[in-house]
């Protein structure tokens, strides 16, 4: 029976044994693991019996039987062996940023009454991660213990799964091996590589966040003295006595909490956008930019959203498809949807219009790769009610060549500059923390030359 992955910190416990579970066939599968040796005995018992019939030895015949009989005899014994063992996978951590190692420990437990011959651990792993780790134990005493580890690595973002584990027994004279799979595995998720950013003033920010005090009704919040009237499941506590005896009629304390302010970041993955692969590409950088975006705004107390040219938003909760309070879950989601993301076949940014088009004032970031004209008027139309917006405008091309930002982009630079964006080209191996710098510096010349504000 599979078992699922274990969460981190737990191991994921599977069970299995040397013989055949359907029964049918199972000894042909045995004698189908009959190794060079053991199929070289086998061959050269027969050449042994030929040559004794033709040339009429019986001590030749006796030897060929002898020969015969040792491979058949090991995988019979094999076949009929009855110690179970139980295996567990603990990986620590579940999930790690593009280019770090996790550790994996394997621990193997002879659950039989019976000592296990030699045994080779085989886990299986994509290519990515590096070659198949194997670990080859000696014997194991009825109810011992064997512990190894291995790690992995993977430049490459994704999820990539850890098994199934795989076990070789062999008989003590190498003749044949039977190879078991358990059924348990795990998943590495390995998430784009952020970088961590200046905490900078931007514009778009509630005023009742952080320094200001503007209020918004809420379900729990600091006390307020304006009263309402209870309703059925409203905390005693809440009861506010002095209007309860003004009124004649039970009150309650209003409840309330800061407005937060909102950050939608936009990434681009359209595969007509980007030119290249690998880490080092274009695309690669808007979706590193785009988690480490994702994540300072969230340490800064943002309700943020993650809105692809698909429209698709994450993590899409209520109407507005922001986050909820719970910081380090909604990173975990961020970063998992981030782990995973691809080109999309679309060519335009239209459904991400219709998202924004609906949504409130706060901040935006996006990360465009490269523009045509008419996607670039689309997105200078995406400004709409943001209170403020930066763009990273990426020219894929120029990634492949190492050269400069120049060309076409600079024309679509321009045009959504007079549309209200704050636009930053990017540039091969760009650090995205000067950039953050460079777009807080424009959005603050920005907010001081017009009527936006917004700057604490």
């Amino acid at each position: 029976m599979a078992t699922p992955a274990a969460p981190e910190g737990q191991r994921a416990d599977d069970h299995a044994g040397p013989r055949a579970e359907d029964g049918r066939g199972g000894l042909r599968a045995t004698l189908g693991g009959l190794t060079t040796r053991g199929r070289s005995f086998l061959a050269a018992g027969a050449a042994a019996a030929v040559c004794a019939y033709v040339l009429g030895q019986a001590d030749l015949l006796r030897v060929g039987l002898l020969l015969a009989s040792l491979p058949l005899i090991c995988a019979v014994v094999l076949h009929r062996t009855r110690y179970r063992v139980a295996t567990s996978r603990l990986l620590t951590p579940q999930r790690v940023e593009a280019g770090t190692e996790a550790r994996v420990q394997l621990r193997m437990e002879n659950v039989s009454k019976l000592p296990t011959g030699l045994l080779m651990l085989q886990d299986h792993v994509p290519y990515m991660l590096g070659p198949r780790p194997r670990f080859v134990l000696d014997r194991v005493e009825a109810g011992g213990r064997r512990e190894v580890s291995y790690r992995v690595r993977s430049d490459l973002r994704g999820r990539f799964p850890l098994g199934p584990l795989q076990l070789r027994l062999s008989d003590p004279f190498g003749m044949c091996e039977l190879t078991r799979s358990f059924h348990a595995y795990d998943t590495l998720t390995v998430v784009p590589r952020t970088t961590a950013l200046p905490p900078v003033r931007l514009g778009g920010e509630a005023s009742g966040y952080g320094e200001g005090r503007q209020r918004t009704l809420a379900l729990a919040g600091d006390d307020d003295v304006i009263p309402r009237a209870y309703r059925v499941g409203d905390d005693l506590r809440r009861v506010h006595w002095r209007s309860t005896a003004r009124y004649g009629e039970l009150m309650v304390r209003r409840e309330e909490q800061p407005q937060r302010s909102h950050c939608t970041v936009l990434l681009d993955t359209r595969r007509v956008g980007y030119q290249g692969s690998g880490p080092d590409s274009a695309f690669e950088w808007a979706v590193s930019g785009a988690a480490s975006v994702l994540t300072h705004m969230l340490e800064r107390g943002y309700a943020v959203r993650l809105l692809t040219d698909t429209g698709t938003a994450v993590p899409g909760e209520g109407s507005d498809g922001y986050a909820g309070t719970d910081s380090v879950e909604t990173a975990g989601l961020l970063m998992d949807t981030l782990a995973i993301v691809d080109h999309s076949d679309g060519a335009g940014l239209s459904r991400a219009s219709d998202v924004l088009r609906a949504g409130s004032e706060g901040l935006l970031v996006a990360f465009l790769g490269d523009l045509d004209e008419e996607q670039a008027a689309l997105a200078g139309r995406m400004r709409g009610r943001a209170g403020a917006a930066v763009a990273f405008v990426l020219d894929s091309g120029t990634w492949l060549t190492g050269g400069a930002v120049a060309g076409a982009v600079d024309a679509r630079a321009r045009e959504l500059r007079e549309a209200g964006w704050t636009v930053v080209p990017v540039r091969p191996g760009a650090r995205l923390a000067d950039l953050w710098q460079q777009a807080a510096g424009a959005l603050r010349d920005t907010a001081a030359a017009d009527s936006y504000g917004g700057w604490a």
